[in-house]
């Protein structure tokens, strides 16, 4: 097994639920035809997404792929 960042578990963690959260946004997203609130939860998409890119950044390429 490859070295895991110091902090794994919390990582872990914030990956899932950055993850479960991005798929409800999808959903919601989905279902919303107001023009604004639409806006609102792209954008959340895009922040919640820039956070997970940054802890990929921290494991060995493909970790969560292979795990979740």
């Amino acid at each position: 097994m490859t070295n895991l960042p110091k902090n794994f578990p919390e990582y872990s963690i914030l990956y899932k639920t950055l993850n479960k959260k991005i798929l409800d946004l999808k959903n919601k997203k989905a279902q919303t035809y107001d023009e604004s609130t639409l806006e609102e939860i792209q954008s959340k998409i895009e922040l919640y997404q820039k956070e997970i890119d940054k802890i990929k950044t921290n494991f060995p390429e493909d970790f969560f792929e292979e795990n979740i």
